[in-house]
């Protein structure tokens, strides 16, 4: 009885432990070395946050900023990272219409107990953004 309540903690803690990191200095515009106006990263980031108001998994997969991801080049860029499980970093993500394919991403995600995402379930636009898939630790 002890193994099956220990098992059964540790399946629900990985679940509750994910994290989506957005890079808010993603597609930024700079003038003599400061940033100007919004960001790509910062709009993407704002449709996220509206869009998880009604997502289902909202308060198990919280949304957090990132200042940047180093990956200036792919922007823009989100992760995917949970607890005991591969993490993802995908980039060339346009601002416009990803939110949704992100979210959906991101629930495919979760619903996974090592994290695995095969390219043929995931959405449209992060089947070709795809930077690193990072072994669990």
């Amino acid at each position: 009885m002890t193994d099956i309540l220990q098992i059964s903690q540790n399946t629900n803690s990985s679940k509750t432990s994910h994290t989506l990191f957005v890079c808010k200095t993603c597609a930024s515009v700079w003038q003599e070395g400061k940033r100007v106006g919004e960001s790509g990263g910062q709009k993407l980031l704002q449709r996220l946050q509206d869009l998880a108001e009604k997502w289902e998994l909202r308060d198990e997969f919280p949304i957090q900023a990132v200042e940047c991801m180093s990956a200036c080049s792919r922007a823009c860029v989100v992760a995917f990272v949970g607890k005991g499980k591969l993490t993802y970093l995908f980039g060339d993500l346009p601002v416009d219409h990803n939110g949704e394919a992100v979210l959906e991403c991101a629930s495919k995600y979760y619903a996974k107990s090592d994290g695995l995402l095969p390219w043929s379930e995931r959405p449209e636009p992060l089947k070709n953004g795809i930077l690193a898939r990072i072994p669990t630790s």
